[in-house]
């Protein structure tokens, strides 16, 4: 527990957790919504993982992560803090992921499509 509840104190990873609330995202998708290098985006996705509050799976050379759903404690966890997490920072992550994926073929880029 003591992993989970250090995972929820970082805001990046907050933020993270709020653009998978939606589903599933790639790597690629987080890193433009965020604005903050791959590298360590991928850190806070490990830390996450870690934690057990996401997974991931391959595609091809491309990595997907979601939110865990099947600890309803984790789930439960998460969903309680998330729903408080609304501010501006928020918007704006949401607004970039929206552009980049406007104005990119996501089959490219992701490994989607």
């Amino acid at each position: 527990m003591i992993q989970v509840f250090k995972a929820l104190t970082d805001e990046t990873r907050l933020r993270i957790l709020k653009l998978l609330e939606h589903g599933e995202l790639c790597v690629c998708e987080i890193v433009a919504a965020l604005d903050i290098v791959q590298p360590k985006v991928s850190f806070h996705l490990a830390t996450l993982k870690d934690a057990g509050l996401v997974y991931d799976r391959k595609h091809g050379k491309w990595s997907h992560y979601r939110l865990q759903e099947s600890d309803i404690f984790r789930r439960f966890l998460v969903i309680s803090i998330l729903e408080k997490a609304n501010g501006e920072g928020v918007l704006k992550d949401k607004e970039r992921l929206e552009k980049f994926r406007r104005g990119k073929d996501m089959g490219s880029v992701c490994g989607k499509g």
